[in-house]
C-alpha cells in the first residue's frame, strides 16, 4: 500500500532539525520546471503563482535564491498547511517517521513525487498552473504518467488522501491490476454527504497519524480511524470509496 497526499502552498524551511535522506527522484525534471521559471518576469510569476504582491515578492526571492541540492529540508516538514498541522509530523517517532517514509508519498507540481525525507527547498508552484515547458502546455502534460508509473512500480494498492487536483496525476493513468481507493471525508445532509474544504484538510493530516501510530499495512485498517469525530459508514463506501462521516 502506498498512501498519497497533496503538498501545500506554505513551506518553510529547517535545514538543521532533521537531515534529508537523500535527494528527489526527478530533480531533472525539477531543475527544467525551475528554469522555466527563471526566465520569467515577476509579472509573468504573480499571475501564474495567482496571489498577492507579498507572496509574490517572498517567492521571486525564493527562485532566485533557490538551490536544489544545498540546505534542504526534509520534505515532511517543510509544507506547513492545515493538513501536515493536524498531522504534526514535527513530533513523531521514530517509528512513525520510518512508517511515512515507506508508505507515503507527497504529490508535487514542481517535485514530481516526494518521499517524506527527500530534501526540498520552498517552491511555489501548484499542480494546475498553467505553466508551458518541455513541449507541454501544462505541468499534467509535463509530469505525464511518469508519477503514477513510479507508483505502480512501488505497489498495486494505493489509498488516495490528495486533491483531485494532485490525484488526477495517478487516477487518470490507472492499470487494471492496481487498486485506487479515496478517503471521502463529509456529513451527510438530505441523503447526500457533503464535503468542506478545511475540514478535508484537516481529516487528511489526521488520518495519515493515525495510520503512522498504529502503523497500518492494509485498508481494512485504515477503516479504524475514529478522530475529529468521524466514523467509518459501511452503507456509503465502496470498493474505490471509503468514506467517513462526521455528526
Amino acid at each position: 500500500m502506498r498512501i498519497i497526499i497533496a503538498p501545500a502552498k506554505k513551506m518553510r524551511s529547517d535545514p538543521d532539525s532533521l537531515a534529508p535522506a537523500g535527494l528527489p527522484d526527478f530533480l531533472p525534471e525539477t531543475e527544467v520546471l525551475c528554469a522555466a521559471l527563471r526566465s520569467m518576469d515577476p509579472a509573468a510569476l504573480q499571475r501564474l503563482w495567482r496571489c498577492n504582491d507579498r507572496i509574490a515578492a517572498l517567492n521571486v526571492r525564493r527562485l532566485e535564491e533557490m538551490d536544489l541540492r544545498r540546505n534542504l529540508t526534509p520534505a515532511i516538514l517543510a509544507y506547513e498547511g492545515i493538513q501536515y498541522q493536524y498531522m504534526a509530523p514535527g513530533v513523531f517517532s521514530q517509528g512513525e517517521y520510518d512508517y511515512v517514509q515507506t508508505y507515503l508519498r507527497i504529490l508535487s507540481g514542481f517535485y514530481g513525487l516526494l518521499r517524506p525525507f527527500d530534501g526540498v527547498t520552498p517552491y511555489r508552484l501548484e499542480m494546475q498552473a498553467k505553466l508551458a515547458v518541455g513541449g507541454a502546455r501544462d505541468l499534467y502534460g509535463f509530469w505525464g504518467d511518469r508519477l503514477a508509473r513510479r507508483l505502480f512500480a512501488e505497489t498495486d494498492c494505493i489509498l488516495n488522501l490528495a486533491s483531485k487536483e494532485y490525484s488526477l496525476c495517478v487516477s487518470r493513468f490507472l492499470e487494471p491490476s492496481v487498486r485506487f481507493v479515496t478517503c471521502v471525508f463529509g456529513q451527510e445532509k438530505d441523503g447526500k454527504v457533503l464535503e468542506q474544504g478545511t475540514q478535508c484538510k484537516m481529516a487528511r493530516g489526521e488520518m495519515v497519524r493515525y495510520l503512522a501510530e498504529t502503523g497500518a499495512e492494509t485498508l481494512e485498517a485504515v477503516r479504524g480511524f475514529d478522530r475529529l469525530d468521524y466514523r467509518f459508514s459501511p452503507a456509503h463506501s465502496d470498493e474505490e470509496t471509503l468514506v467517513f462521516l462526521r455528526p
